[in-house]
């Protein structure tokens, strides 16, 4: 492969604008166009303003500003891109439109200019079908902003030479992003892995586990993540985030881990976007989200007593050790008492289920979720069933709040809220692993850098929580709701079976 030091980005919206503005401040001349020769002046004038506040801010040199803009050439025609090294295409989420693009560009290029399409849904083999030259089109997907968003997907299509996604690695590593290596799939890697979080947050409330604002507060304060499922998909608006969850699903052939949920269809068809329409599933006022005051902390009852169920282990010790360390009285008998709170502390499954089970006092227990450990100002999340009555949920509620920790109550659901959604998350990883979509580090790479996700990404966190507690939380679900959703990743069980980690394994047969 040739040197790249000219790129043509085809499509002056916000991607090619960032595209343009990165390799333009990597020292690349780069080549601009659009069809609306406006949009092309609007962007250099844009990129002209980014770069004053970067001085401003003291984040470059004028001087570097000025280079950098003198790097940006707009374009008057598509002709001009015929001594471009790579030409980047950012233009509307339509294979149609792309494949006349790039059926355009071919006639214009010379033939060792690399022709590559930032797409984040299309696939890069379909795309190609329409070339001459199919082995030198490939995948490179940036995400919006594309200069803080430092992760970058190169996907090889069924045709493209390796060489030449090698080549967009290095360029990649020049223009100041991380390189990731993905497999012409549908979602790629970090739409594809992002499918768990959303899917599952929404099924969730589709089952009235808990409202909108609950669940994104349990996944940030309890899990650890920056955004829960509702605020990331009113950040990204419902008109962006449904059509790809529909798009998923059916590219996978009705893949049940990726069903979508008549929410999003819903809210969809009435305009409940998000922040951009000022109304989601929560609603802003001067830009700022509007969050429901949580529920006050019940009076704790006086002479209270403690029940722990001793049927998991895990959960079993660290409940133990909270209790202690909150004074509670705990009674040790081998059955619980008639006037004691009963705790237990399932893994993947429901209160009903374990009550079932065990026989217990429905009105009386309730679960705790020990999943992510038990520390103080970690919220932590109290789950009651049907049968549970409302004083045994206050009490409850009361001592678990004791030392001033925030506590959600939530209604009975196989796998808690943070369990099923984080089983989940990383079952989809496994899979993409299984499926060698990525390898494992890219896996963790893409997804922590693209989406934020704690733990270095879904595959650390499995390791980080206990990859066995995670395949014992998906096969409770999947056995409790008889859904194919929560049916493990042969890659997660056979790691877990083997005593192995969620890390890249040397295989048996060379693929």
């Amino acid at each position: 492969m040739k040197r790249i030091t000219t790129i043509g980005v085809v499509g002056a919206g916000a991607m090619g604008r960032g595209i343009a503005q990165i390799a333009a401040q990597a020292g690349l001349k780069v080549l601009l166009f659009d069809l609306n020769a406006d949009a092309v002046i609007a962007a250099r004038d844009e990129l002209k303003n980014i770069w004053g506040r970067l001085i401003e801010k003291n984040k470059i040199t004028s001087l570097d500003a000025k280079a950098s803009l003198e790097r940006i050439q707009p374009c008057a025609a598509l002709t001009a891109m015929s001594v471009a090294d790579l030409v980047i295409e950012a233009v509307v989420e339509r294979l149609d439109v792309k494949r006349s693009v790039f059926a355009d560009l071919e006639a214009i290029v010379s033939n060792d200019c690399v022709l590559a399409s930032n797409t984040s849904s299309l696939s890069i083999t379909a795309i190609a079908q329409g070339c001459q030259h199919p082995e030198r089109v490939v995948g490179y997907h940036f995400f919006n902003p594309v200069p803080l968003m430092k992760v970058v997907e190169i996907i090889d299509g069924l045709r493209t030479d390796p060489a030449v996604g090698d080549a967009l690695m290095a360029l990649a590593r020049q223009l100041g992003h991380t390189p990731v290596r993905a497999k012409d799939m549908p979602g790629f890697i970090v739409n594809h892995a992002g499918r768990g979080m959303n899917i599952e947050g929404l099924k969730t409330a589709q089952e009235n586990v808990a409202p909108f604002y609950q669940v994104d507060a349990i996944m940030r304060e309890q899990a650890g993540f920056r955004m829960g499922p509702f605020e990331l998909l009113d950040l990204t608006a419902l008109d962006v985030s449904h059509p790809v969850m529909e798009t998923i699903y059916q590219q996978f052939y009705d893949e049940p881990r990726f069903r979508p949920s008549p929410i999003t269809a819903v809210r969809n068809a009435g305009q409940m976007l998000g922040r951009k329409t000022g109304e989601g599933f929560y609603r802003y006022l001067d830009g700022k989200k509007q969050v429901p005051t949580e529920p006050s902390v019940p009076a704790l009852p006086l002479g209270l007593t403690v029940w722990l169920a001793p049927y998991h282990v895990v959960g079993h010790q660290r409940a133990a050790i909270l209790l202690k360390s909150l004074g509670a009285q705990v009674v040790t008998s081998v059955t619980p008492p008639d006037d004691a709170l009963i705790l237990i502390t399932p893994y993947g499954k429901d209160v009903a289920s374990v009550v079932a089970e065990h026989k217990l006092d429905g009105k009386r227990t309730l679960a705790l979720d020990t999943f992510f450990g038990l520390r103080q100002g970690q919220r932590r999340v109290l789950m009651c069933s049907v049968a549970t009555q409302p004083q045994w949920r206050d009490a409850a509620h009361a001592l678990l709040a004791n030392d001033n920790t925030p506590v959600s109550v939530i209604n009975d659901s196989a796998g808690f809220i943070g369990q099923r959604m984080v089983a989940t998350i990383i079952n989809v990883a496994s899979d993409i692993a299984q499926q060698t979509i990525a390898s494992p580090v890219d896996i963790d790479l893409a997804v922590s850098l693209g989406l934020g996700y704690p733990s270095g990404g879904p595959l650390s966190m499995g390791n980080a929580l206990g990859a066995d507690l995670v395949l014992e939380i998906l096969v409770a679900m999947q056995r409790i709701t008889n859904d194919m959703r929560y049916r493990p990743s042969p890659w997660l069980q056979r790691r877990v079976q083997l005593g192995l980690g969620l890390e890249a394994q040397p295989q048996c047969v060379a693929s």
